[in-house]
């Protein structure tokens, strides 16, 4: 029979291994610009359900991980796919007269603790293997926070993960309803994290920094660039993709329209890059009318046209190539909308100013476009004279790009 100090080396070899274990498991995390990291950390401050999507293995899981930890939420995660509809909407408890009291519908246990605990990260995992009755029961713990008789408390955020299904085990659509209520972000892996986390140092996640003087007009700001897109697009207050395939993303409905409005509100405050603007409201709408939103913020933020004529010398035009353009474009349309020689001549000394202090080739299409306004008593200003060269250089340009196409081709058949 053996003895204690018989099986003494194998305890030892067991806890060296844990040791080794330990420092292996033993990372820790640096500020680093990560665009989709970023784009996670302000919809959970927005309070709105995210939905990841991802191939297996790519660090979905253990990115909510280490948020959880970073923000000292206690983590619950729930694997939706080996749980019963019951599990959600709770589990019925006959009492002593249900005909008088009711049959309550008893929470699971992982629910009590959260609200035990007032506050969490509530993580639901494998959601695109649930199958439709379990993700119809989904529906109200994601939209009204109830599981059977108890409501989560404002502390506790939702995240879910899902693979697509072309790599899903037994994969399911997600449905239309359950899509709806989530922001889908796309994850993936870049590579330099994954080596130098490997090495022991993982990228930050951090709440964002939300400007208390900001708050007002981002407000005001996300309400006018929604409502001005959809006054001007109502068919894109409501639309239903036609394949099932895209019914399980986003799309843009009212109750998606709202989420967005919150997450620009809060990317505005919080000073966001256009790429987690583009991220949240193109996960939330859609690729089309999230662009479409995008395009319609650019323009909010252009300079009055009037303005720029008011006062050409001084004028100050978009560092931003297209946003440029667009500006001048919106001089010259003003100008064709109420011609008149005094804004005619400031819109040539604007396109003169844009050549001093940007690329000379944005001014060519706005500048053609001008020059078509003229009328047959509008002396051609001086200034027109600093233009010519930059006109007749681009249109030699395109010229040479068409004879150029043009060999080409004509090798090509031969």
């Amino acid at each position: 029979m053996p003895t204690c100090t018989q099986n003494q080396p194998a305890m030892t070899q067991l806890d060296v291994a844990a040791d080794l274990l330990d420092l292996l498991r033993a990372t820790t995390t640096e500020p680093r610009p990560d665009v989709q990291l970023e784009a996670l950390t302000l919809a959970v401050a927005a309070d709105l359900p995210v939905l990841l999507w991802g191939e297996p293995g790519i660090g979905k899981t253990a990115a909510l991980t280490q948020l959880a930890a970073t923000l000292d939420l206690p983590l619950t995660t729930v694997i939706a796919s080996v749980h019963e509809p019951s599990d959600f909407s709770g589990l019925p408890v006959i009492g002593d007269d249900p005909a008088e009291q009711g049959v309550p519908m008893a929470p699971p246990d992982w629910a009590v603790r959260l609200v035990k605990a007032g506050r969490g990260l509530l993580f639901l995992d494998e959601l695109s293997t649930a199958p439709p009755a379990v993700q119809a029961a989904l529906l109200r713990l994601v939209l009204e926070r109830r599981i059977g008789a108890l409501r989560l408390p404002p502390g506790v955020r939702i995240v879910a993960a899902a693979n697509p299904r072309s790599s899903a085990a037994d994969g399911w659509e997600l449905s239309a309803p359950l899509a709806n209520r989530f922001v889908h972000l796309q994850w993936t892996h870049d590579h330099e994290v994954v080596v130098r986390g490997l090495g022991g140092t993982w990228p930050r996640a951090t709440l964002p920094r939300l400007d208390p003087e900001k708050l007002a007009g981002a407000v005001d700001f996300a309400r006018r660039a929604v409502c001005g897109l959809l006054s001007g697009r109502p068919g894109l207050v409501h639309r239903l993709p036609s394949g099932e395939a895209r019914r399980g993303g986003p799309w843009p409905s009212p109750r998606s329209w709202e989420m967005t409005q919150c997450l620009v509100a809060f990317a505005t405050a919080a000073g966001a890059s256009r790429e987690v603007l583009s991220l949240l409201v193109r996960g939330t709408v859609g690729d089309g009318p999230g662009l479409e939103l995008l395009a319609s913020v650019d323009r909010m933020d252009l300079p009055d046209p009037e303005l720029l004529l008011a006062d050409p010398a001084s004028a100050e035009l978009p560092e931003r190539g297209d946003l440029r353009q667009a500006a001048l474009d919106g001089v010259v349309e003003a100008v064709r909308v109420r011609p008149d020689k005094s804004r005619w001549d400031a819109a040539w000394a604007l396109l003169v100013r844009a050549v001093e202090t940007g690329a000379p080739d944005l001014v060519v299409v706005p500048a053609t476009t001008l020059a078509s306004l003229r009328r047959q008593d509008w002396d051609v200003p001086t200034s027109l004279d600093r233009l010519a060269g930059v006109v007749s250089l681009s249109r030699r340009a395109d010229h040479t790009a068409a004879r150029t196409a043009a060999v080409t081709a004509e090798a090509g058949r031969r």
